[in-house]
């Protein structure tokens, strides 16, 4: 680009009209002149605005954050005179989505952020608008919120957007849409019954083809999928997750539990990936292995503070018995004012209290005893890893719904990791029950453990048919019973076991419990970063090091320095296990938590130091107070005491009631 050159030509003279001795001019011209960035010759392109002498080369005023403008007289702005969007202080709100890539936003217009003309809450990255407009081309380079185009391109140039004169790069790729010429016939079902092949196709009958009614890129056999005529719909597993977790932040809404005593054998089938396309484009790859590539590297702290943008600062309180937990709990999130998109304000209560008063409360304290009794409950089996129970009354209840909605709060709210659920639920909430083949130690009944490995160890057919005649009734109620021909059909009875067992069974819990999970829209975002979430969900929290628990303090001025001495070889000595306490006791002590939120602590937790014998603190704000005393031995001997019974008897106390 220059500054001091002029289309005096046709368009098939010199370069593009641009005449040869016009550019040789050009460039002696240029060659005087010193980029005032980077201080090399060369510089040809000049700021147009009155007086402004800055002149630059075309990187360098990028790295500036110059603006060209690729219309008209193709203008150019130096750093302190580039047109800017003018928008009202009052318009400001909290953090938006791009509207292309969706990452969040601060609305404020830089250089970097440009909002749209036409649709006020419409933002973008500079660079995403500049992505689209080269593959959209002037045709198509539209707001991606209203479709305008004129108003739109109009300002994005004066932006200094360069919108390319060609057709979209889709509309240029060779056979581009060649495949939706064709036909899709293949069974996609894992269990495909059709001896002649998953290819095989026979019209007007059970083994007729049924495409996907959505994509129609993914096909079943008529009898694969239990299905009676060629017109009843049929979704792939795909399409059936897109349309299921379709609400995006809305809340979720309760429905209807199916009936346990209605679930078909043939629920049960799996669907196994297939070859939907038949050739990408390179450019296609490359784009789907980015997004790939960026979709799984994505911190769990960051997924859970985007969530958080949708809380609203108005407070709603909640109070709270700490003597019932549960019920108090659940009287709040079905209280027809509470709305999970606001900020909670706990206040504890006490049944025995006459006057009824209020004390203010930990909101992270509040939600780590929900999630402990929410492990405990019985909603959920399993000792350590638990899978979902089937409890009739709380079902009736609605209960697994208001369990998924209280994990989903937790987590959003700055909750602790839950970390008890099993690698199989967690699956089966990222991929479905159809794609997911449970365990032997997700069977938490002990006699239908049993049964499986009896069946697991039988070494001959003889010893198989027994192990089978022993449990027939059991494997006839729930629909395993099926001719064994060979050893190794075993493996499959197991399976089929395990499936309705693990699955099946608590078909309708889980549907519940799944729905309850969307509320904030965190299931959407389990199911596009599952091992993000994988590491919270299922897995407890690493125990603290002296290290890490010092850093998560911050230290409040003015503060004894020998207390703070003490205060360090205190946490040297509980690591070597020289202290009857653990990080978790002091965690708990000071803030209510017994390991970090996923999503941080707020407010950040601090310590101060003071004249008193014992060490208190305040879970509201996460301030410990330390005693200033004489001697270390007296310093540990007062912690130890105060941390330790204070702890026991907070768990004394939250354990009277059991509940669910």
């Amino acid at each position: 680009m220059s500054s001091g050159i002029w289309q005096r030509g046709k368009e098939e003279e010199g370069v593009y009209g641009f005449l040869i001795e016009d550019i040789r001019k050009e460039v002696n011209r240029a060659s005087k002149l010193k980029c005032c960035v980077c201080k090399k010759n060369g510089a040809s392109i000049g700021c147009v605005a009155p007086r402004c002498k800055r002149s630059y080369h075309f990187p360098c005023g990028l790295e500036r954050e110059c603006i060209f403008q690729f219309t008209g007289n193709f203008e150019s702005f130096c750093w302190n005179h580039r047109p800017v969007q003018i928008i009202p202080p009052s318009n400001y709100r909290d953090s938006l989505p791009c509207t292309i890539c969706l990452e969040f936003i601060e609305p404020i217009p830089t250089y970097n952020i440009l909002r749209s003309p036409c649709c006020k809450n419409a933002w973008f990255h500079r660079d995403c608008l500049q992505a689209q407009a080269i593959n959209a081309g002037i045709f198509f380079f539209r707001c991606t919120v209203c479709n305008n185009n004129d108003i739109f391109q109009e300002e994005m140039l004066r932006m200094g957007i360069h919108i390319p004169e060609k057709d979209a790069s889709w509309e240029l790729e060779e056979n581009a849409y060649q495949e939706l010429l064709q036909h899709y016939e293949r069974c996609d079902v894992r269990r495909c019954r059709c001896k002649e092949g998953r290819e095989y196709n026979a019209p007007d009958s059970k083994w007729e083809i049924k495409r996907c009614q959505c994509c129609g890129s993914s096909g079943t056999h008529l009898a694969c999928s239990s299905l009676r005529s060629w017109e009843q719909n049929w979704e792939c597993l795909e399409c059936r997750n897109i349309i299921y977790n379709s609400g995006g932040f809305q809340k979720a809404k309760k429905h209807a539990l199916p009936n346990s005593n209605s679930i078909d054998i043939n629920d049960c089938l799996l669907e196994e990936s297939s070859p939907k396309l038949m050739k990408q484009s390179p450019g296609a790859q490359r784009k789907e292995l980015l997004r790939q590539g960026t979709k799984f590297r994505r911190d769990i702290s960051t997924i859970l503070i985007e969530l958080g943008f949708q809380i609203k600062k108005n407070p709603k309180k909640l109070c709270i018995n700490k003597a019932n937990i549960w019920n108090s709990a659940l009287d709040g999130f079905k209280h027809q004012n509470f709305n999970p998109c606001c900020t909670i304000e706990v206040a504890y209560v006490n049944e025995n209290d006459n006057f009824g008063r209020e004390h203010p409360g930990s909101k992270q304290e509040f939600l780590s005893l929900l999630m402990q009794h929410l492990e405990n409950s019985s909603l959920f089996e399993g000792s350590l890893s638990k899978n979902l129970s089937l409890n009739s009354q709380a079902l009736k209840e609605n209960l697994y719904y208001e369990a998924g909605k209280m994990l989903a709060i937790s987590l959003v709210h700055g909750g602790p990791s839950p970390g008890f659920l099993s690698k199989t639920l967690f699956n089966c909430l990222v991929h479905g029950p159809e794609n997911t083949q449970p365990i032997l130690d997700d069977v938490s009944d002990f006699d239908v453990a049993q049964i499986i490995i009896r069946i697991k160890t039988a070494t001959n057919m003889a010893d198989l048919n027994s192990a089978i005649n022993e449990c027939c009734n059991y494997l006839e109620l729930i629909g395993c019973l099926k001719l064994v021909t060979t050893l190794n059909d075993k493996y499959h009875l197991i399976n089929d076991i395990l499936f309705y067992h693990v699955i099946k069974r608590v078909q309708a819990p889980f549907e519940s419990f799944k729905q309850g999970l969307k509320t904030l829209g965190v299931l959407e975002k389990i199911q596009t970063y599952p091992e993000a979430f994988c590491s919270i969900l299922c897995h407890k929290p690493v125990t603290l090091s002296a290290e890490v628990f010092s850093d998560l303090f911050t230290v409040h001025k003015l503060s004894d320095v020998q207390a703070l001495g003490f205060w360090n070889t205190y946490l040297q000595s509980i690591e070597g296990g020289k202290a009857s306490t653990t990080m978790e006791d002091i965690l708990m002590f000071a803030t209510g938590c017994s390991s970090i939120p996923p999503a941080g602590f707020k407010p950040t937790p601090s310590i101060e130091c003071l004249h008193m014998d014992f060490p208190i603190a305040n879970k509201c704000t996460n301030c410990l107070t330390l005693p200033i005393t004489k001697t270390y031995k007296e310093f540990q001997e007062n912690m130890d005491f105060t941390i330790r019974n204070t702890v026991r008897l907070e768990k004394e106390e939250s354990s009277h009631y059991t509940g669910y």
